[in-house]
C-alpha cells in the first residue's frame, strides 16, 4: 500500500516538509553559491597575484647586475614584499653578483638569509655557497660547519668534494684524501680524481 493514499496528502507531506526544512535549504544553497563564486574569485585574484609576481621576479633579475642605488632599492623592495620562493631565487642570483664583484661579505648575508627558507633545495644551495664562500674568506672550520649541515643524498657528493678542498687548504691531506674518495665513490669525476692524485702524491 502506498504510504500516501491520495495526491492532497502527498501535497501536503510536502508543504509540512518544505515549512520545517525550506530555509536550511536555501541556506545551504546560498552558501554553496556564495562559496563556489567566492573560491572562484579567491583563485582568479590568487593567479593574478601569482602573475605580477612573477612579471616583478623577471624584471628585478635582469637588474640585478646593474649598479645604482635606485635598483638595490627596488631589488630590496621586491625581496620584502614577496617572501618565499621568488625572493629567495633572488636573493641567490644577488649573492652571486656580490661575489662576482668580490664583495663576499653582503653575499654572505644573501646566502644566510636563504639557508632559513622552507625550501630544503633553496636552502641547502645557499648553505653550500656559504661554505664556498667561508672558505674563500680563510674560515675553514666555518665552511666545515656549514657542510655538515648537507644531508640531502644528491648533494654528497659535491658536498664531500668541497671538504677536500677544504682539508687540502688546511693542510689536512689524509683528510682531504679520504673525502675525495668518498666523492668519487658516489659520482666519479675526472676533476675530483685528478685532485685525488695530486693529494696523494
Amino acid at each position: 500500500m502506498d504510504i500516501y493514499s491520495t495526491e492532497e496528502q502527498q501535497v501536503e507531506a510536502i508543504k509540512s516538509w518544505w515549512r520545517e526544512n525550506g530555509k536550511a535549504v536555501l541556506l545551504g544553497a546560498i552558501l554553496g553559491i556564495g562559496g563556489l563564486y567566492g573560491w572562484r574569485y579567491f583563485q582568479a585574484e590568487q593567479q593574478t597575484r601569482s602573475e605580477q609576481a612573477s612579471e616583478a621576479y623577471l624584471t628585478v633579475l635582469e637588474t640585478i647586475d646593474t649598479d645604482n642605488k635606485n635598483t638595490q632599492s627596488d631589488i630590496q623592495g621586491f625581496i620584502q614584499n614577496n617572501p618565499g620562493a621568488y625572493a629567495e631565487i633572488v636573493q641567490l642570483q644577488l649573492a652571486k653578483s656580490f661575489v662576482d664583484a668580490g664583495d663576499l661579505t653582503k653575499a654572505s648575508e644573501q646566502l644566510r638569509a636563504v639557508q632559513m627558507s622552507k625550501d630544503s633545495i633553496l636552502s641547502t644551495m645557499a648553505t653550500f655557497r656559504l661554505a664556498r664562500i667561508e672558505a674563500e674568506q680563510g674560515h675553514p672550520d666555518k665552511a666545515l660547519a656549514q657542510l655538515d649541515k648537507i644531508t640531502a643524498e644528491s648533494w654528497k657528493a659535491q658536498r664531500e668534494a668541497l671538504r677536500g678542498d677544504i682539508e687540502f687548504q688546511k693542510g689536512n691531506r689524509a683528510a682531504a684524501q679520504a673525502a675525495y674518495l668518498a666523492s668519487i665513490a658516489l659520482s666519479p669525476n675526472p676533476v675530483i680524481q685528478m685532485k685525488l692524485d695530486n693529494v696523494s702524491q
